[in-house]
């Protein structure tokens, strides 16, 4: 019973957590162990794996890194051409095989849709040539952050798809249809959910407003967040306050702060 509150409570992975998770998976300790020695059930263990693990090109040295799925029963030669005209080798053993035939049919590793769902601790690991997955604890608490910024600034959407988007269900929504029946009707047409239309309606981004749905009217608001727009972060790229600070050290130059009022005294500035 206390391991089922102490889940209730702490709903994400920290930092600390997404290391034993990259530890254990290395040691071979099954999803549902790392589950209780963290305190998370197995599916919260199970989704962090799969979600964030990230795929490498890793090879086995002294290997051939040729992924095909026919390549112990291909007898192809001289896909090279001209390239190298003497060439008498096999192609399934040169390492450009994959890139140059054009029955080429890549080889996935079967344990990577199964628990633990990654390559980490594998005892095949070193001599396996195929596309694998690792659980990177680093990397995945960069992806957490990373969705975290993105989720919490404001409408996920560009300008253009705005337009587009707006230029569809306003004059329907005008022409009395809700939004229910316009994204039933016409589910090619979105890559959002109803909900967020719904927001993108109530927080002024397209033409139609909620008076134009006359259920909404009817319904007593609820206390949200106001919706912006998404800060584009790259237009910070090179332009924070830590940047300043590494200009300043490196050129040592002269800045000059100032506040300037033009106007007369006593008077309109």
């Amino acid at each position: 019973m206390g391991v089922e509150n102490e889940m209730a409570k702490n709903k994400h992975l920290t930092d600390d957590e997404r290391l034993q998770i990259e530890q254990l998976l290395r040691e071979q300790v099954s999803l549902s162990k790392i589950g209780v020695k963290i305190g998370k059930c197995t599916s919260t263990i199970s989704r962090e794996v799969r979600n964030r693990a990230v795929t490498s090109g890793k090879s086995s040295r002294y290997r051939i890194q040729n992924r095909c799925l026919k390549r112990y029963d291909c007898d192809r030669l001289y896909l090279c051409g001209d390239a190298k005209p003497n060439c008498s080798r096999r192609c399934a053993t040169c390492k450009l095989c994959n890139e140059m035939c054009d029955e080429f049919v890549e080889h996935i590793c079967y344990k990577l849709f199964e628990p633990p769902y990654v390559c980490n601790g594998c005892p095949e690991e070193y001599q396996c040539v195929l596309e694998k997955k690792f659980y990177i604890h680093k990397k995945a608490q960069d992806a957490y952050k990373e969705m975290l910024i993105e989720s919490r600034a404001g409408v996920n959407i560009t300008e253009n798809e705005l337009l587009s988007l707006d230029e569809f269900v306003s004059p329907l929504l005008k022409n009395g249809q809700s939004v229910h029946h316009i994204a039933a009707n016409n589910p090619d047409q979105f890559n959002i959910s109803e909900k967020s239309l719904y927001r993108y309606v109530d927080g002024g981004l397209l033409k139609a407003r909620n008076i134009d749905m006359p259920r909404v009217t009817r319904i007593k608001p609820r206390k949200s967040k106001a919706v912006t727009h998404k800060v584009d972060t790259g237009c910070r790229i090179g332009r924070t306050f830590n940047d300043f600070n590494a200009l300043v050290a490196e050129t040592k130059p002269l800045y000059v702060e100032m506040d300037s009022v033009i106007g007369r005294i006593g008077g309109k500035v």
